[in-house]
């Protein structure tokens, strides 16, 4: 087979690693792909957003299977535009992608359905969305309805920042048209856990559990980022609490999807919160979690090819997910400065020290190729992922491979799985 991954992130890397382990698989391409990337994929300088060249350079080099990464293409209508040319993709139509294109949609559709989430209201009107604050209890979370690179949502624990919140979203618009609407919703506590999934429009099949670091700074201090580090499996998704998710959460997800005619098949990301009454869907995304892909899928033992075929045939209850008896752990090395403002085109050395090491892997995201060498090209530049018989050696050894490479303004979290010693 000849196979299409569309997308540039360290997510698109885990998925093209896990694709050229697939003995179906001699030809791999990336649109546009990264410096890592290009190690194992022909990287195409497209773009994920267009979709006419994609469709294009597919039907001219006999492409047999495109996968779509991020997030953008999807809600966009990535899947249609293929499907129209009588191209063969994995993810989500553009009428299911809204699961995660909009959270108004996605917590009408868990009220509608009775699945558990938080409370919450939806404005399109910010003064609406004010006097509606000056009746709740703090803290409150806010976040805006559509894209906003995962970095959309602010937790206030005071008035005043919640009035400040909703200026920053609606009428700052600090993430763009991401907030024309914005819901506000009640504050939950608990642990969070992220629980990927394959879906085919009918049946679903759970993957291993995750657990993210969403802040810049140890001790889930600083802003929100797209990811710094995560850790699977996450030893609070208890055989309980994945008992309860599969009756209350995840197939009625499903058919609610489905009900709405709007058939879902790709990959359903549900961020739970285990909060004191039970899981909660904190939100859902419509793709792989960005840097969970990359703890979760090294440790998946299917054809990867096979599973995604399987969700778009509607077969996908004639598998069985198979995940190794052990742990991963991904530190991200970012762009000292990240999320906010940073350089780049730095160099980036000591690769090499990943060759022939089995169950460590450096994970490319913002990287790119200058004059022949690997440069920082990005705020999140790396993700280094190590396995281990559990998670506290998962742990060291992520840590003990960050030790391996170099970059000038490298930075990171040093906390990332420090959750695993309260289990």
């Amino acid at each position: 087979m000849k196979v299409l991954i569309v997308g540039s992130g360290g997510r698109e890397h885990a998925i093209a690693a896990s694709v050229a382990k697939s003995n179906r698989v001699d030809k791999i391409y990336c649109a546009p792909g990264n410096a890592g990337i290009g190690k194992i994929a022909e990287c195409v300088p497209i773009g994920a957003m267009e979709f006419d060249k994609l469709t294009a350079f597919a039907k001219e080099n006999d492409i047999d299977f495109t996968i779509v990464g991020m997030d953008d293409p999807l809600v966009g209508g990535i899947v249609d535009a293929f499907e129209k040319e009588g191209l063969k993709v994995f993810g989500p139509r553009k009428n299911a992608a809204i699961l995660e294109g909009s959270k108004a949609f996605s917590k009408d559709l868990m009220k509608k359905y009775n699945i558990p989430t938080a409370g919450y209201e939806t404005f399109d009107d910010p003064k609406k969305a004010l006097a509606y604050l000056e009746t709740v209890k703090m803290p409150i979370v806010l976040k805006a309805d559509g894209l906003a690179l995962g970095k959309g949502v602010l937790i206030c624990n005071t008035l005043e920042e919640a009035k400040a919140g909703v200026k920053e979203i609606m009428e700052d618009k600090k993430f763009g048209a991401a907030g024309n609407h914005m819901v506000v919703e009640e504050f939950m506590t608990g642990r969070e856990v992220s629980v990927l999934s394959f879906v085919d429009g009918k049946s679903i099949q759970i993957m291993s559990s995750a657990q993210d670091h969403k802040r810049a700074k140890d001790g889930d201090q600083g802003l929100n980022t797209g990811g710094m580090g995560t850790f699977s499996p996450s030893p609070f998704y208890t055989k309980e609490v994945d008992a309860f998710c599969k009756e209350h959460i995840y197939q009625k997800t499903v058919d609610a999807m489905a009900a709405e005619g709007r058939e879902f098949k790709g990959v359903i990301f549900f961020g739970l919160m285990l909060t004191e009454e039970g899981p909660k869907v904190l939100e859902y995304n419509a793709r792989f979690g960005d840097p969970e892909a990359q703890v979760v899928l090294p440790r998946m033992k299917n054809d990867i090819i096979d599973v995604m075929e399987a969700c778009v045939d509607g077969t996908l209850d004639q598998l069985t997910l198979e995940f190794e008896d052990n742990a991963a752990v991904c530190v991200v090395l970012a762009s000292d400065g990240y999320p906010v403002s940073y350089e780049k085109g730095f160099e980036i050395t000591g690769e090499e020290n990943f060759e022939g090491k089995d169950g460590y892997y450096c994970f490319h995201a913002g990287t790119a190729l200058k004059d022949g060498k690997v440069v920082t090209n990005g705020g999140r530049v790396l993700g280094i992922t190590a396995k281990g018989n559990d998670l506290k050696e998962a742990r060291a050894n992520a840590y003990k491979a960050t030790e391996w490479i170099s970059f000038a303004n490298k930075y990171m979290r040093h906390d990332i799985g420090k959750a695993i010693d309260e289990a």
